[in-house]
């Protein structure tokens, strides 16, 4: 176990009050609707209905996870996720409301441990495993954690911002010390008996600036995705098996490839690389039936298909970004299968509208899912009439609770959610993605702030100004490009192209590096000095 203070003994008070202290005003929050049709009782541990309740329920010798290396059963999730509890209140003194960074790929230690600090009463802090030392600093300081299960291939960067932070203990999986001390534990844990709305997890929204949003969500809001997407859409049965790309350090990954298939006692399969190259063999070889994944991926997999790839599945599922509709169309003319498209939120914790199997408008994203309502409003949040292009606002079950956050206010008004899309609704109520509302760029499924990436290239000697906007791109939905300004004696070559792509790539998570990039003498600006990123994206 990595220290920083070691022999310093941890104060035990009975409860950490950190979450419900951070939480926003009340009356900031938004309107959660259709809650009592849900009827979840006060004391609630989400980690009893997915795992405990299906092993007392006879499905402890099914199997819940498959790996390339291994399957594993209901039961033995249990065992691991007793001991790693046990685990974090022995040796690393957590206590209810605790939070705890885990740092993995999508793995079979990484789900036992989420359910591992759950059952103790802790809050999950999931993080990419991409993350630098830098990103990985902002999310432990905002959220104020002191203890990491890290897998031991990914310590480097935990190691190095836990230097530079207030993390305490860094406690390592793999073949590594976890394992050993888990053994050493016994197979039972009494789980910790929280609240339906004490946090349980505290996921981070890609941030502008370095300043992400943490957005935390209660034991109930882990089941109510379940019972109002997964059950009624996907309509999974224990013999479906689930596979996606999404990590399970995103919201999307985590019901998808996690919370989803456990609610309906079925399997899954977690692959630590699902690029699309990868994803498709493992399709075929484990015989995933439901698939999670983004248009991106969708549009690879058209033209690598072969006959009996996609035998075994039954319902894939598009979210991440904006399905075009020519996608949609080639999949289902060569595949037969629809794809179900669907919008969702780390805000709202999952997909709150969505196309049905039995219900599809291509192109469309059709409408809200059970227990959810959506409508298109104007700047001043007044409905706007079908046919108008306006801001897509949301309320239903789930909803934003940003960690200490002064824009609450900007993303809940008069009670809705206001998921920061451009949005229009037609006569018969579907709805219908126009654009992002904001400068955020979604490519591939990720959402990457331009000014994050301007600020790393900022830092490298030959820029002296520079400015980041998404264009289209058939494949990734949108590029990241970077127009750049180069100091004096500084010649913009294909050289320095890649030094400044490597450069960004060592700087902050890899996948946000500008994959294009121009080299131009001025920027457009306003008058006051602002640059006119709307004059780049014209080019």
């Amino acid at each position: 176990m990595y220290y920083k203070n070691f022999g310093e003994n941890v104060t035990n008070p009975q409860l950490d009050t950190f979450a419900k202290d951070n939480l926003p005003p009340f009356e900031q929050w938004p309107e959660f609707i259709n809650l009592a049709a849900l009827d979840y009782p006060e004391k609630l541990n989400c980690a009893k209905t997915f795992l405990d309740d299906a092993v007392a329920e006879g499905s402890g010798e099914r199997v819940v996870i498959i790996t390339p290396e291994e399957e594993y059963t209901y039961a033995r999730l249990q065992k691991d996720s007793n001991q790693i509890a046990h685990v974090l209140v022995d040796d690393c003194g957590l206590i209810p409301g605790n939070r705890v960074l885990l740092r993995a790929p999508n793995s079979y230690m990484m789900a036992a441990c989420w359910f591992g600090v759950v059952k103790a009463g802790g809050i999950a802090v999931s993080t990419m495993p991409l993350f630098r030392a830098k990103e990985l600093r902002v999310i432990i300081e905002k959220a104020q954690i002191k203890i990491a299960l890290c897998d031991a291939r990914l310590k480097d960067e935990l190691i190095s911002a836990q230097a530079e932070s207030m993390l305490e203990q860094t406690l390592l999986f793999g073949e590594s010390e976890l394992e050993k001390k888990m053994s050493a534990k016994p197979e039972n844990f009494e789980n910790c008996p929280t609240n339906s709305d004490d946090t349980c997890l505290i996921a981070f929204t890609s941030g502008t600036t370095g300043n992400p949003k943490g957005t935390m969500h209660f034991h109930r809001d882990m089941l109510t995705i379940c019972s109002a997407y997964s059950e009624p859409v996907l309509t999974p049965t224990t013999e479906d098996r689930f596979i996606g790309s999404p990590p399970l350090a995103f919201t999307f990954g985590l019901g998808g490839q996690l919370l989803f298939p456990m609610y309906a006692r079925a399997a899954t399969i977690l692959l630590e690389q699902a690029t699309p190259d990868l994803l498709l063999p493992a399709i075929k070889k484990y015989q995933a039936s439901i698939v999670f994944t983004s248009p991106t991926a969708y549009r690879f997999l058209l033209s690598e298909l072969k006959e009996g790839d996609l035998s075994s599945v039954r319902t894939c599922v598009s979210a991440g970004e904006t399905l075009p509709k020519p996608t949609w169309d080639s999949w289902q003319e060569k595949t037969g299968l629809e794809i179900l498209d669907g919008i969702g939120s780390t805000e709202l914790l999952h997909i709150f509208m969505s196309t049905r199997t039995d219900d599809i408008r291509p192109g469309s994203t059709g409408k809200p899912i059970s227990g959810y309502e959506a409508k298109v409003v104007d700047e001043d949040g007044h409905e706007v009439p079908p046919g108008t292009i306006g801001k897509l606002a949301v309320r239903g079950p789930t909803g934003c609770r940003y960690l200490a956050d002064e824009r609450q206010k900007k993303y809940v008004q008069n009670g809705w959610n206001l998921t920061g899309d451009a949005y229009q609704m037609d006569e018969d109520g579907y709805f219908w993605f126009k654009a992002r509302t904001d400068d955020m760029i979604i490519s591939s499924g990720y959402n990457i702030a331009g000014p994050e990436v301007e600020t790393a290239l900022m830092t490298h000697e030959s820029v002296v100004e520079c400015a980041v906007v998404g264009i289209p791109d058939l494949r990734r939905g949108s590029l990241v490009k970077a127009f750049v300004v180069l100091r004096q004696g500084f010649s913009g070559n294909a050289i320095l192209v890649k030094e400044l792509q490597d450069f960004v790539k060592n700087s902050i998570a890899p996948y946000k590096y500008p994959r294009a990039l121009e080299f131009v003498d001025s920027l457009p600006k306003t008058e006051t000095g602002k640059i006119q990123r709307f004059k780049l994206r014209q080019d």
